[in-house]
């Protein structure tokens, strides 16, 4: 159950970034939406960047299956937390930012739930994974990790720098 809720937390984002778009799109500043030759780059980078982190994370967790690596409970545990704590609400911030007719509002929650978010995952990647992980799941953690660092520049981007867009 516990190995389930941790798929589902980082299946998540992707799922509601894709359900939080077609929300939008109705509203007519965010039009465009409905047009994909008129997506910013930024939007096609975060989605593949977000596609290739969610990946490496489908991936990581079918590894530990097939190779039956048992995740002990205060592993599961800062994984959750990073995920669950970190990323989702950093998640629901990046999306108010998006949509908000003043996204810097938001710079300094985002930057700090940021901080706390990569906070943990290096606690986690330090403590738990530093010394078991083989080479394989290395790459995939770093893929993730890369993936989802990528899709997030991107994203500060388009929020931050592309004001116009914001209406």
């Amino acid at each position: 159950m516990r190995d389930s809720a941790n798929l589902l937390a980082s299946l998540a984002p992707g799922a509601l970034f894709a359900v939080a778009l077609l929300v939008v799109s109705s509203q007519p500043r965010f039009s465009w939406l409905a047009e994909p030759l008129r997506y910013p780059w930024e939007l096609w980078v975060i989605a593949l960047a977000g596609t290739t982190a969610t990946v490496a994370g489908v991936a990581d967790w079918r590894y530990h299956r097939v190779a039956q690596l048992r995740v002990g409970p205060n592993e599961h545990r800062a994984e959750f937390l990073a995920l669950a704590g970190g990323g989702f609400p950093l998640f629901l911030l990046m999306c108010a930012a998006s949509v908000a007719h003043r996204p810097l509002v938001f710079l300094l929650p985002v930057l700090v739930l940021l901080m706390g978010t990569v906070v943990l995952i290096c606690y986690d990647e330090f403590v738990f994974h530093r010394r078991r992980c083989d080479r394989w799941e290395s790459l995939l953690h770093r893929t993730l990790l890369l993936g989802h660092a990528t899709a997030f520049l991107a994203w500060a981007h388009f929020c931050f720098v592309r004001e116009h867009l914001h209406g």
